[in-house]
């Protein structure tokens, strides 16, 4: 199969890595230095067991560098840039190939679909953990499932990537109701990435510090409240189980917020806490936990040039 990954950060290099045995895998990326440095030296896998593999993997900062036409196309990227990551697809992908998003939040569907089409746009959520240690350098930092979606006339196309991930060892599911897995992955980002960004600690220690786990369950508690007003049927204790259940399985792993915030990047605050608040809104219910988070990251990102340091 012909697969291309755009948005070669933390989880798209870990993808590229953990599937390139099984089949022939070009990464793409925006980030020269990320890319120049995969170029020169291959990616660097370190598995959660500590072992590395240099993996020698073709890599794309711009889609004329591309002569093929990609059977299936991962979108990782973040979701400010999915409107360009949707136009790139569209140009690189085989007339029969699908897009497969596994980006964090809302709206990342909808975009790809109006662009490559309903039926070659499909969605995902993974439970995979990746920390990016250095350019050309990603650590498998969490092991999960990672359940798709099968749309309408897409039963074929999804099987196959099933198969793909069966063959790479990667746990994998599907269901046939997109919106409460859309909205479950959400609350899973709700729970830990802001949380964790904020206190600047790994996933781990957000389940089990008990001030923590408190925060957790009332950001986690208004998702769900929005998401059943908007007759996305999740049970709350069910939802819960999850987040908490990521966290242990990621325990060593940086939230891809906590990465951004780190780096003094922008984050995917708006898509995620802050769209909890924006469909609250919408439906007449209260998320004062999520816009609490959701003005603190935005305070954050707002002073990041002025962050004292130790």
């Amino acid at each position: 199969m012909e697969v291309v990954i755009i948005g070669a950060g933390a989880l798209g290099s870990l993808f590229g890595g953990l599937l390139a045995p099984h089949a022939r895998i070009t990464l793409y990326t925006t980030n020269s230095e990320h890319a120049r440095a995969i170029q020169q030296n291959g990616l660097l896998l370190t598995t959660m067991e500590g072992e590395q593999h240099s993996l020698a993997l073709p890599v794309l900062t711009g889609p004329e560098q591309y002569d093929r036409r990609a059977d299936l196309i991962l979108i990782c990227t973040k979701a400010g840039a999915t409107g360009a990551a949707a136009v790139t697809a569209q140009q690189l992908l085989h007339p029969e190939g699908l897009v497969l998003t596994l980006q964090n939040g809302l709206g990342n569907l909808e975009q790809i679909a109006a662009c490559v089409g309903r039926q070659r746009a499909a969605a995902g959520i993974t439970a995979q953990g990746a920390t990016l240690q250095a350019p050309g350098q990603v650590r498998h930092a969490g092991n999960g499932a990672t359940v798709l979606a099968v749309g309408p006339g897409q039963a074929a196309a999804i099987a196959a990537v099933v198969r793909l991930f069966n063959r790479a060892g990667l746990e994998i599911r599907t269901s046939d109701d997109v919106d409460s897995l859309l909205w479950s992955k959400l609350i899973v980002n709700v729970g830990i990435n802001a949380l964790a960004a904020l206190l600047r600690v790994p996933n781990g220690t957000l389940v089990e510090a008990g001030a923590c786990r408190e925060l957790m369950d009332e950001l986690v508690a208004e998702a769900v409240a929005v998401a059943r007003a908007l007759c996305i049927d999740l049970e709350y204790e069910q939802q819960l189980d999850r987040v908490h259940q990521v966290c242990r399985q990621t325990a060593t792993n940086r939230a891809s917020m906590l990465q951004d915030v780190l780096r003094g990047r922008p984050t995917e605050i708006d898509v995620i806490n802050g769209a909890v608040v924006a469909r609250g809104q919408e439906v007449g219910v209260p998320t004062p936990v999520n816009l609490l988070f959701t003005r603190m990251i935005k305070a954050l990102e707002a002073t990041a040039a002025q962050r004292i340091s130790t």
